[in-house]
């Protein structure tokens, strides 16, 4: 074999050992999965929760302020969900769904949809509703899905108290979530 294809051939055979080493090393490592709480009083948790901040999201782009969701146990085990916004021209807006808890009676998972009834059995309209934060007084919960795409931080009360939050903060650091990304949501001091 001719010296130069010798060389090739030699430095293709060093790349090739080398170059997945090297990929190893500066690619990234994956993160933990997403941690839920240890289980879910549902029950405790129905009722109303006003939106402190999110991850942006494009549907609810139009939200202005005064973000909040009621959720209503229903006879079936699922859970009613209305969730209301003010607009930047005052006016109210609202989107009904239904969740439904995922596994055991206690299970943080749950699946929430908006889309139609009839669209239910589609597995797209689905999406993930993981309780990963949550007081032991059920007045403060932070909420995401499985990729870390989503995340809202709810209250019982439109003004939560500076050092609850912040501490919220640092728990959901440490769940890798960039918190930088959180908008936190203007509160209006009363719904048109």
């Amino acid at each position: 074999m001719p010296f130069k294809h010798l060389c090739l051939a030699a430095t293709l055979t060093f790349s090739a050992v080398l170059l997945p080493h090297a990929a190893a090393q500066t690619a990234p490592s994956p993160l933990p999965a997403v941690a839920t709480i240890a289980s879910l009083d549902v029950p405790r948790y129905m009722g109303t929760w006003y939106e402190i901040a999110k991850f942006p999201n494009r549907f609810q782009a139009k939200c202005a302020a005064n973000t909040r969701a009621q959720y209503l146990a229903q006879a079936d085990g699922s859970v009613q969900v209305l969730n209301s916004c003010s607009t930047a021209d005052g006016s109210l807006t609202q989107a009904m769904g239904r969740a439904q808890q995922i596994g055991a009676a206690n299970s943080p998972k749950l699946q929430v949809r908006f889309a139609p009834e009839w669209l239910s059995w589609l597995p797209l309209v689905w999406g993930d509703y993981w309780v990963i934060d949550l007081d032991a007084d059920y007045q403060l919960a932070a909420v995401s899905d499985a990729k870390r795409e989503y995340l809202w931080v709810l209250s019982r009360t439109p003004q939560l108290n500076p050092q609850a939050y912040e501490a919220l903060l640092v728990r959901l650091k440490a769940q890798h979530f960039d918190v930088q990304k959180l908008d936190r949501t203007p509160q209006a001091t009363t719904p048109r």
